[in-house]
């Protein structure tokens, strides 16, 4: 097949469906809505700017002192409102341009990996070819109700969408409610294609057996409360000072050390750069419990490859996450406005080794049964055969 992306090519999310067709052998282009440069063996690379992403790009580079303005962590909230009132204005350039790529590539079929602004631009160029769009956790709840031009692009996507791929059933309901043509096709399967079990597998001799630690996987998001994240860890540390948290994706953010100072949490809380998948996966083999504080979520990566690992999730208490966690059995589900809950939660999991060894077992065969890359991923390469024929 010739396969055609829109994507963020920065995005490993985007990167592991890619990788999969590239190695299969189909003939593989990407239209990159961010500079970047994939090392993969593309038929072609384009880079579009789309929703001020040239201008996000430039401000998110470099290190803490060098992101100011609304590109630091601090303004997360912000600059997606920004984006989200200006970003339909910009389609219909980026959409011209995506159409003239497409009409030298003359895909088979064309993927948009997420709504805003992939999908939105994807949708505005009138591609005469199979259009797949993919739904990413908050594109419904957080991005399309957002303004009323942020609304009808997304209903103008949906109506041009020849098919869905959404990582939660939720989101299937939410597109039919926002237009999709409910005779469609679908598919649910987990956002990145699933987990690799060769990377993010179960490890107990790693854990330290007088360490009892936390992981925090999310980073800066306008739509996770690290606010309540660092109340929370507060109030953990007051009753069991043994406990241990620690933040990949936050050294270089100046709020996140701010909070640290101001609440004491120096020595207890750990921020780190960016990790790569093999020191993501050896951070959640260490932890006993992850925490994700959101506010909107699908099925977070960072979830499943946790729960892969055997980490036990406390996250926000939302519909897509009930669909993979059951309260008390293989998880916890709290009010991501409530430090008290959370903290809470916590100092339940560190009562009770039994839950979480319970709860281990459960998650491991889930995610392998459930969420396995390699038979995710065959499952999509048959959806993908079914749009072109």
């Amino acid at each position: 097949m010739r396969l055609l992306y829109v994507a963020d090519g920065r995005s490993p999310i985007a990167l592991n469906w890619i990788r999969y067709f590239v190695e299969q052998g189909h003939e593989v282009h990407l239209v990159s809505t961010f500079p970047c440069r994939p090392e993969l063996p593309l038929a072609s690379l384009h880079i579009i700017s789309a929703a001020l992403s040239a201008a996000k790009a430039r401000g998110s580079s470099g290190s803490a002192g060098e992101r100011r303005g609304i590109w630091s962590g601090k303004l997360a909230g912000l600059r997606t409102r920004v984006r989200q009132l200006i970003g339909p204005l910009t389609l219909p350039q980026a959409a011209r341009r995506l159409k003239e790529i497409a009409a030298a590539i003359r895909p088979d079929l064309v993927h948009a990996m997420r709504i805003p602004y992939e999908g939105m631009v994807a949708a505005e160029a009138h591609l005469d070819v199979p259009l797949l769009i993919s739904v990413w956790g908050n594109d419904f709840t957080l991005h399309a109700p957002a303004t009323p031009l942020m609304a009808a692009a997304t209903r103008r996507a949906l109506q041009q969408a020849s098919a869905l791929q959404a990582d939660c059933r939720r989101d299937i309901r939410l597109a039919h409610a926002w237009g999709l043509d409910p005779s469609r096709p679908v598919l649910v399967c987990p956002g990145n294609g699933g987990i690799r079990s060769e990377i993010f597998h179960p490890g107990p001799a790693e854990r330290d057996p007088d360490l009892f630690q936390v992981i925090n996987p999310r980073g800066f998001r306008a739509y996770v409360r690290s606010d309540t994240f660092f109340q929370a860890a507060a109030l953990v540390l007051k009753e069991d000072p043994a406990v241990r948290f620690v933040c990949p994706a936050m050294a270089s953010e100046p709020q996140a050390q701010r909070w640290v100072q101001e609440l004491g949490l120096s020595g207890r809380v750990e921020l780190l750069p960016a990790q790569r998948p093999e020191q993501m996966a050896a951070l959640f083999r260490r932890s006993a419990v992850m925490v994700s504080p959101s506010t909107h979520d699908g099925t977070p990566n960072t979830l499943l490859e946790a729960m892969a690992c055997g980490a036990f999730p406390v996250v926000g208490d939302l519909e897509p996450l009930r669909e993979w966690l059951t309260p008390g059995i293989n998880g916890l589900l709290v009010d991501p406005a409530s430090p008290q809950e959370l903290a809470s939660a916590v100092l339940t999991a560190r009562s009770n080794p039994e839950l979480l060894r319970h709860a281990a077992e459960i998650n491991q065969h889930r995610v392998a049964e459930c969420a396995s890359y390699p038979v995710v991923m065959e499952n999509v390469s048959s959806f993908y055969r079914s749009l072109v024929k």
